[in-house]
């Protein structure tokens, strides 16, 4: 009984993780300047999909569809209103997750 607690404890605690923020706090006064959209990849290489243990570019693909996004308008400094998608496929020896973000582009 004790072993099945400590399975189920080790188990339930690997998977857990914060919450981040992936852009700040919009001001209280800003000028809209338009629709926004920015997209991400990442790949988990070699192995099953549920197994994939190289990951390439995964971690930080919100952060970077975000940026893409901003970027996408010029003179743009943050997003208001946003929604995030994401996608995935599996391939031959791995698979990739992509990340969508999409906002009003603001200033």
């Amino acid at each position: 009984m004790k072993r099945a607690l400590l399975l189920a404890a080790a188990v339930l605690c690997g998977c857990t993780g914060t919450f981040s923020d992936v852009a700040p706090t919009p001001p209280a006064a800003y000028a809209k300047l338009g629709h926004a959209t920015g997209e991400a990849c990442g790949t988990l290489l070699l192995g099953y999909p549920g197994y994939s243990f190289l990951p390439i570019n995964l971690n930080e693909r919100t952060r970077h569809a975000y940026e893409d996004a901003v970027a996408s308008v010029p003179g743009a400094t943050a997003l208001v209103d946003v929604t995030i998608r994401e996608r995935w496929f599996w391939w031959a020896i791995g698979s990739t997750r992509c990340t969508t973000i999409e906002g009003e582009a603001i200033k």
